[in-house]
């Protein structure tokens, strides 16, 4: 079956230097590390989720955080970090 997968510059470069080291086909290298992570795959357990650990503290928001905007939020970010160092 013929299929077209994007894959990074520098991994199809180093799978052909190792094809053509080991004297096999980039098909054979691409087939063996396929079956390979599926055989992984295969026998690894099911992970469990991960439980969210929240940190709360006294006080509630700082009341000139705005948490309804990643922006204004990561700028509050910043003035602290930078009133923090001085």
């Amino acid at each position: 079956m013929k299929i077209t997968v994007d894959l990074a510059e520098d991994l199809i470069l180093a799978a052909e230097r190792r094809a053509r080291f080991i004297g096999t086909t980039l098909r054979a290298i691409v087939e063996r590390a396929m079956q390979r992570e599926l055989r992984q795959a295969d026998n690894r357990p099911p992970r469990r989720p991960r439980r969210i650990r929240w940190v709360t503290s006294a006080g509630g928001l700082p009341p000139s955080l705005d948490v309804s905007d990643r922006s204004i939020m990561w700028s509050w970010m910043q003035k602290e970090r930078e009133h923090n160092r001085h």
